[in-house]
């Protein structure tokens, strides 16, 4: 595959990023879930939708991987911001429009860019998330603490899955350990119906480390100031083609997240994977690539 790496800059803040797949293709941007840097999106899911005639970019998140990482008291952002850096994104490899694809807290990123940047989107899709007027960072705070409703009739997150995710790095602890704590948050993650790969995730773990040039796992998304619940009401003006994905065993969003968010956008369609966790091991992939190229080939500013 033709990889094209870049620096994309907003203000002080740089933001590593790389393209795949031909230029005068249609692009499609990635949006990495919190804590999450670029490679979360696995590479063979990229190879799969360049094969399929699209030029993929995904980036490393501020305070992840190679971008920029500052001490977050000193510089304080939002969710909002984080929104920008993927505007700034764009505009670093000169794409105008793009199909923008968002997992978990990138989720709550591509609707926000729906909302406040509809004319640089072809298409939207999000995936194992929740609609802007849930209040996930107080679900999880509840969850911590062992409670699991969320917001009215919405479930939340599972307490027990939040417990592993909170176990951060400690002090002192090896590489090997910090591979370890990795790969069961992911376990967990995963939900349990997909094949999940010990192995495979250790290797994309190892790789994120010599990536970033440290095992210190990212934490600051966690602080970053949330978007306003009220922001959802405005999910009803959204414009662009919507593919909302839910997964059935997914333990921070479970169902019904999914469905109640493809009710709010009127261009939205709604489709559940019942073995998808919050996660993508390589078992889902054949059929994520089909399905997300299927929605960019619907709605596709050129023909495929």
């Amino acid at each position: 595959m033709k990889r094209v790496e870049r620096l994309a800059a907003r203000g002080d803040v740089k933001l590593w990023c790389e393209s795949f797949g031909r230029r005068e293709h249609e692009p499609v941007l990635l949006i990495a879930g919190a804590n999450a840097p670029a490679s979360m999106w696995p590479d063979a899911l990229i190879a799969k939708l360049v094969e399929h005639g699209y030029r993929v970019m995904r980036y490393d998140h501020r305070d992840t991987g190679r971008s920029t990482t500052r001490d977050f008291d000193r510089a304080p952002y939002a969710i909002n911001d984080l929104a920008l850096d993927a505007i700034a994104v764009l505009d670093a490899y000169d794409v105008k429009r793009a199909h923008v694809v968002g997992l978990s807290m990138g989720g709550t990123i591509a609707q926000i860019l729906a909302i406040d940047h509809a004319e640089r989107l072809n298409s939207l899709t999000v995936m194992m998330t929740t609609a802007l007027d849930v209040d996930f960072a107080a679900a999880y705070a509840r969850a911590a603490h062992g409670a699991d409703e969320a917001h009215g009739d919405l479930p939340g997150p599972d307490p027990a899955v939040v417990r592993r995710l909170n176990q951060m790095h400690a002090p002192g602890q090896s590489e090997t350990e910090e591979i370890a704590r990795r790969v069961a948050v992911w376990r967990a993650l995963n939900g349990g119906k997909l094949v999940f790969d010990a192995e495979e995730f250790a290797t994309r773990e190892q790789s994120a480390i010599a990536h970033a040039g440290t095992r210190s796992p990212p934490v600051a998304h966690g602080r970053a100031q949330p978007v306003s619940v009220k922001r959802g009401a405005e999910l009803r003006r959204v414009t662009s083609p919507t593919l909302v994905i839910q997964g059935g065993q997914d333990p921070l969003n479970p169902p019904p997240h999914g469905r109640r968010l493809a009710d709010l956008i009127p261009t939205a369609r709604f489709v559940e994977l019942p073995k998808l966790g919050h996660a993508l091991p390589s078992s889902i992939l054949d059929e994520m690539a089909a399905l997300l190229a299927s929605h960019f080939d619907e709605n596709a500013a050129t023909p495929p």
